[in-house]
């Protein structure tokens, strides 16, 4: 079992046309993921990467059945595509774009709360369910079928972890990419959660980076659950001066709790593996699961 995607899931792809939407689409239908179609208004009815193109989503789904979408709309565009994928019944969206303006995502995000949908990003490298499904834009030879499951701010600590636990000689059942952003749909909590009440995965590596609460909140959730499945965490941005936003829009030290140490004591002192660097991922991993009696 999986989260999120697997292989059968039905993809389209929003943007499709576009130059991103096209590269990584091919990508996507290279590693084996079921992309069904695509969106691009005024382009319907014509066929692009031997799929069909689509004006709307509504349409789309309409015909292909699709269920996951994920978007490569330029900015001013995709909280407006997000709310037009939701209004359609997709059930899980992966925005993949960057510097969409706040005001929009807030727009976005109160628009789907009462909507029976996942929103992965935005401004985030995707879902991979390895061997099954790549919604994204990972580089998919890295991950390995298993039962590790990854959630990550960072694009390429996703990968970086990926590495790390295959070069262990484990698996990944699952890697979320939530994004950088100050507002995103699925905070690590709630992505944490999904793999912890996976039957198929075993342990979890979680990522985090400086500014804001994401990592504090799953940090106690997991100790809430009793720590029932290991924890290998991880924060970025140890060095990060305050005040200053350090790569994503969301990385920032606003306060003496945003610090990458501050997060870290956070996640030790609920049960939490911290590492310092993410090159101990794989090994702090391997001896998790031997503490817990887990056999990889």
């Amino acid at each position: 079992m999986s989260v999120l995607v697997n292989k059968d899931s039905k993809v389209i792809v929003q943007g499709f046309t576009g130059s991103e939407g096209s590269f990584h689409a091919q990508q996507m239908i290279e590693y084996g993921t079921n992309v069904v179609g695509g969106v691009t208004p005024g382009k319907g009815g014509s066929t692009h990467l031997d799929r069909p193109v689509f004006n709307t989503v509504a349409d789309a789904v309409k015909q292909t059945g699709a269920n996951v979408t994920i978007i490569f709309v330029p900015p001013a565009f995709a909280a407006d595509a997000i709310m037009e994928a939701a209004d359609a019944g997709i059930a899980v969206i992966v925005a993949i774009t960057e510097g969409i303006p706040v005001k929009d995502m807030v727009a976005a995000k109160n628009y789907l709360k009462n909507k029976a949908v996942t929103l992965i990003g935005p401004n985030c490298p995707g879902v991979i369910t390895p061997g099954e499904a790549k919604v994204g834009i990972m580089p998919g030879f890295v991950f390995k079928s298993g039962r590790i499951g990854i959630v990550s701010k960072s694009g390429t600590l996703t990968y970086e972890a990926a590495d790390q636990i295959v070069k262990a000689g484990l698996g990944i059942s699952t890697a979320i990419g939530i994004g950088g952003d100050p507002i995103i749909g699925t905070p690590t909590k709630n992505a944490v959660e999904l793999l912890m009440e996976d039957p198929e995965t075993d342990a979890i590596v979680m990522i985090g980076e400086i500014g804001g609460n994401y990592e504090a909140m799953a940090s106690q959730y997991i100790k809430e659950t009793g720590n029932k499945k290991p924890v290998v965490g991880f924060i970025a941005g140890q060095t990060a001066p305050a005040g200053r936003r350090m790569g994503h829009a969301g990385a920032i030290v606003g306060g003496a709790d945003d610090t990458a140490a501050a997060k870290m004591k956070i996640m030790r002192e609920c049960g939490i593996n911290v590492v310092e660097s993410p090159a101990e991922i794989g090994d702090a991993m391997v001896k998790a699961l031997q503490e817990a009696g887990i056999t990889a």
